[in-house]
This record gives structure tokens, sequence and C-alpha cells, in this order.
């Protein structure tokens, strides 16, 4: 047995340690997160593409309602809008008779001499009813062209100027229309000028005049 030299003893390690082997190259660790995160990434713009997609089906849900309600509060106008002009169709007709027959006995009153503002504040009121209904009274004046949608010829003036034919000559009843459709429910009751050739000639004393 060959004998232990001063050689074979390593002066900085105690004589009792034993002799470690040296430590194989350690295989280097892979950098944090570099695997984990990349997962991690994509599992949160997975979830942020599906809550987009959600949002957006919710905002075209939401649209479609909202054009569901206006268009059921249109159509639900129009009937109310309908449904009350058929039940106001009669009480106008007969609104707009009484305001007539109010306005006659204005007249007759004021023609006799006798008081008619009292007869003529019922016309009123009768006349507020009818705008509270959405109708409302319009007239003409003397000289208007004819219109036969918005006047009813009652009789006609004979008249020798001939640019004054077919030119209302005097109202005798107002008219209605409704507001909010212009549609005219009662024409305005008039006298029109028609144009007669020699009118001048058939006036009394005309003759006279030209044999003096």
């Amino acid at each position: 047995m060959a004998a232990v030299t001063e050689k074979d003893v390593d002066p900085a390690r105690p004589a009792d340690q034993p002799e470690r082997p040296e430590p194989a190259d350690a295989e280097e660790p892979a950098p944090a997160g570099s695997n984990g995160g990349d997962a991690a990434l994509s599992e949160i713009a997975g979830r942020l593409g599906r809550l987009e997609e959600q949002v957006a089906g919710f905002h075209r849900r939401s649209a479609h309602r909202e054009s569901v309600i206006d268009r059921l509060h249109e159509e639900n106008q129009q009937l109310r809008g309908g449904f009350g002009r058929i039940v106001l169709e009669p009480v106008v007709t007969d609104l707009i008779r009484l305001y007539d027959q109010l306005s006659r006995e204005v007249r007759r009153l004021r023609a006799s001499g006798q008081d008619w503002q009292l007869t003529s504040s019922f016309a009123d009121d009768v006349a507020q009813i009818l705008d509270r209904c959405g109708v409302e009274a319009f007239s003409a004046e003397p000289g208007d062209r004819f219109e036969p949608d918005r006047h009813r010829p009652l009789a006609v003036v004979a008249c020798a100027d001939e640019s004054r034919h077919n030119t209302v000559a005097e109202v005798v009843a107002v008219g209605f229309a409704e507001r909010e459709t212009g549609r005219v429910r009662r024409p305005v009751h008039a006298r029109f000028h028609q144009y007669t050739p020699g009118q001048d000639e058939a006036r009394p004393g005309h003759d006279a005049a030209q044999s003096q």
C-alpha cells in the first residue's frame, strides 16, 4: 500500500473533510414568464375579444329595441289621431253649423239695431272650441280670386269691370280647416263678381243721360 505524501493533501481543505466531486455544468434556467406569460396574455386577449362581441351585440339589440319602440309609438299616435278624428267628426260638423247660426243672428241683430254683442260672444266661444279641436277659421277678402277648394259661391254679382271677374264680392260665412293637415272642413261662403258685357248700358238712367 502506497503511503500518502504531502503532495496529495489539499492544504485549503481540512483533513477530516472529504473531497467533493466537481459539479457538472448546470443547464441555464429558462427566463421567468416566457411561456406562462404568453399564455396569460393570450387568455386575456381572448376574454377581451369575447367581451367586445357581447357589448356590440348588446348595442345592436338595444338599437333594434329602440327602433321598435319608436315605430310602435308612431303607429299608436296615428291610431289615436285617426280615432280622435272619427269621434270628433260629427261634433265639429255640429259646431260649425252652430257657429254659422250664431253669426247670422249677429248680422240680423246688428242690421236691426238690436244688441248683438252677447250673441257674438257665444259665436266666439264656439270658434274657440273648434280651435281646441284643431279646426281654425279662415276667411277671404273682397277682390280675392276664386279658389275651388277654399271658396263656395252662393251668388254672383254682375260687374262691368272684366278684371274683377271671378273675384270675391262679399263674404257670407267664414271657412274652417284642420290646422295640422290643412284639409278644408268647410269652404268660405261668398258672393262673386261676374263680368257682364254692357253692364253700364243696362244701369237705370244711363239711356236718359245718353239722349240728352
